[in-house]
């Protein structure tokens, strides 16, 4: 990328490096809200910046939405072939957690736009859809600038928009909750698992909480969803997660620009418990076990809009 690329001759990176660097958090949050996946992020932005480097700046007006273009069109390329992917994945497919910075969490609506939950409600989207809803919705790209990225008229784009955002509000948590009250929740959450509570568990579940365990068929995970509080809070006080907290305590953290629990054996991390939240109750419940998805766990992603 980038440092693959002589800089000027006064020492400072060129116009072509100098604009890419500039934009690439961003960049890397458009990719990877339309993917949930941090790697084939990452894969895209080199496929960016293979093609940013042929271009001739003169002709291009506005860099940040020529870059923005270049990404989307790649990711929804990239989209397409994951959808193939998920068809054969063993068990849930759960977006790839993303260590975050606090001030994810400050924009509120880039920490639900990347929120575990949001990215699996994105997942019912056509790719075009979510490539229209996040451009437009999370990013506030003008509906000329989104045809151009999916190749589409400005009034289809319209359409598809409207279609998207109804879609989406139909099924996103009812009343966003809170970093502080997702914190609760999770506090909550967490003694009763570590204390083997399983009223305090009751507690805290929804009576229709959904458990979803992603291993990916490398580790044992749950191979399909399971639901409701009387099966979801047994299973969770005789798994592996409520055995090993009450010898090693969960440790609270930044996933996804909401409070979550990681649970670490022998020093590296096992699982990522994220949470979906509804009235002060946990609905949803995302545990990401599969290691070849916890590698950016380990450092803070910066996210940008």
């Amino acid at each position: 990328m980038p440092n693959e690329r002589g800089g000027s001759r006064d020492g400072g990176p060129d116009p072509a490096t100098g604009a890419f660097v500039a934009h690439r958090n961003l960049l890397f949050t458009v990719a990877y809200e339309m993917l949930g996946s941090a790697a084939d992020a990452e894969d895209v932005l080199q496929e960016t910046w293979l093609r940013w480097t042929g271009v001739d700046l003169d002709t291009v007006r506005d860099q940040r939405a020529y870059l923005v273009r270049i990404t989307t069109r790649q990711a929804l390329t990239r989209l397409r072939t994951l959808v193939r992917r998920k068809e054969s994945y063993v068990g849930p497919w759960l977006p790839e957690p993303l260590l975050t910075a606090p001030d994810v969490a400050e924009d509120i609506e880039l920490a639900d736009s990347v929120s575990m939950a949001m990215l699996l409600v994105l997942e019912t989207l056509t790719p075009t859809e979510r490539a229209v809803f996040v451009l437009r919705d999370v990013f506030d790209l003008d509906y000329d600038e989104i045809a151009e990225a999916v190749d589409k008229t400005p009034a289809a784009v319209h359409q598809i928009a409207h279609r998207a955002r109804a879609h989406v509000a139909a099924r996103r948590p009812r009343g966003a909750a809170s970093p502080a009250e997702t914190r609760d929740a999770l506090m909550a959450f967490q003694r009763a698992v570590e204390t083997g509570d399983l009223q305090g568990l009751l507690d805290i579940l929804a009576p229709n909480v959904v458990f979803l365990g992603d291993g990916g068929g490398v580790v044992q995970a749950a191979l399909s969803p399971v639901v409701g509080a009387d099966k979801v809070a047994p299973l969770l006080a005789a798994s592996r997660l409520g055995r090993a907290a009450a010898a090693a305590p969960l440790q609270p953290a930044q996933v996804n620009g909401y409070p979550a629990l990681i649970l670490r054996l022998g020093g590296e991390i096992d699982t990522v418990m994220a949470v979906r939240i509804d009235d002060g109750l946990i609905t949803g419940l995302y545990a990401v076990r599969n290691p070849e998805k916890l590698s950016h766990m380990e450092r803070e992603t910066a996210l940008r809009r």
